[in-house]
């Protein structure tokens, strides 16, 4: 393959690893559906939950993948159409580009975890800056300034405006894509959610309260049984989101945080190993159920340290939880918790049971996996709450405007 072949590859690498990335940035952010959003969650380091929804993933409202898609689309075009102007300012692009995708790589890391669809474009990004390195113009040159920083300036020009133009167009429907979700989107999941089929309630109801609004838990007109998992990041966004609708349905939430770690040590329910730790986590956590929604926050609050075996056990030491690890009782209230979860039919055939993913809620009788927007969980609580106001049920949906 010539070097100019392969850099036509590594640079449509780039464009497509970075056109995902948007799509997955859309459709984690703005679902259509009950089910849509949920993507490459292989384990909690391979995660493409985090970046979608992290305050980088979107620079004044623009997806990021989108200067990878521009940056990939002129490493390809100056592949098809050589010219020592082209590849000077394409060299000098690489160069910045690369320095970018060591910075979020490193952020990356710092989160605990890696998109594997941001990997791509990190890996044909590199590939292509080393052709720059070692195959590309000027590689002779004296020095750094006379090797890297001899761009065209008409073509930086040219650039400028084109990269502009097409980051207020994807700003514009990124703009429409959040609106939609105060409409059609928001409108098509309350109903796909009351079309769910009622679920029985698990045949034990964790006592362990994240969120407590009366005494008794069927008593409130929001339920929520979470199976939960506490080195979950997707169960620190769903808490996260209760927290801020929390205001808006003051005395109406209760929520039982039904264990469910990810851990093998102590899941048998489920074939996964994804959350080292998380076990402990449980068992800390029960062995208090007076100190269970302040120790629940505390770990939420500080979700990455949690990761750390050093912080776990300084945790069990400043709330007096070291025994909790080796109490029977404690153990053995928290593996009949986790055990519910097989009392539910398979939602996959690739899993035995239809508790399989954190955290999957059952709300007021009818089972939702996963998280989605504010708006569309702040309309599912509403028409729950319109539906038991009205006394008979609910009887249709609309969403109409009058001509």
């Amino acid at each position: 393959m010539s070097l100019r072949m392969a850099n036509f590859v590594f640079g449509s690498g780039m464009v497509i690893a970075s056109a995902l990335t948007i799509k997955h940035f859309f459709d984690a952010n703005y679902p259509d559906s009950i089910w849509a959003g949920s993507f490459c969650d292989i384990s909690a380091f391979f995660n493409c939950e985090n970046p979608a929804f992290s305050s980088l993933a979107a620079i004044g409202g623009v997806p990021i993948g989108y200067f990878g898609v521009f940056v990939g689309a002129l490493v390809s075009l100056g592949a098809l159409f050589p010219s020592a102007s082209f590849e000077r300012s394409n060299k000098t692009i690489a160069l910045f580009n690369i320095w970018g995708v060591v910075a979020l790589l490193v952020y990356s890391l710092a989160m605990g975890s890696l998109c594997l669809l941001c990997a791509g474009y990190y890996i044909f990004a590199a590939l292509s800056f080393y052709l720059f390195w070692r195959h590309g113009i000027d590689r002779s040159a004296g020095g750094f300034m006379s090797r890297w920083l001899r761009p065209s300036p008409k073509h930086l020009a040219t650039y400028g405006v084109v990269m502009l133009v097409g980051a207020y167009g994807v700003a514009l429907y990124h703009d429409a894509r959040r609106d939609a979700q105060s409409g059609g989107a928001v409108a098509r999941v309350v109903e796909e959610y009351f079309g769910l089929p009622q679920v029985k309630a698990p045949s034990i109801i964790s006592p362990y309260m994240a969120k407590q609004s009366t005494e008794r838990f069927e008593d409130a007109p929001i339920r929520i049984i979470e199976y939960g998992d506490l080195l979950c990041s997707d169960c620190v966004f769903l808490h996260e989101q209760l927290q801020r609708l929390e205001p808006e349905f003051e005395g109406k939430i209760n929520v039982a945080f039904q264990f469910f770690p990810l851990d093998a040590r102590c899941n048998q329910v489920v074939e996964k190993d994804k959350h080292p730790g998380a076990c402990d986590l449980s068992y800390m956590t029960a062995y208090d159920i007076g100190k269970f929604r302040q120790l629940h926050d505390e770990i939420f609050a500080n979700f990455e340290l949690a990761k750390d075996p050093a912080w776990r056990s300084d945790f069990a030491k400043r709330h007096g939880l070291e025994a909790a690890l080796s109490d029977s009782a404690t153990i053995k209230q928290v593996q009949r918790i986790i055990n519910t979860g097989a009392e539910y039919e398979k939602t996959s055939e690739e899993y035995a049971h239809g508790i399989r993913s954190t955290p999957t809620m059952i709300l007021n009788g009818r089972m939702v996996i996963g998280t989605f927007p504010d708006a569309q969980l702040r309309a599912i609580f509403r028409a729950l709450l319109a539906e038991q106001e009205e006394g008979r049920g609910r009887r249709f949906l609309e969403n109409w405007v009058e001509g």
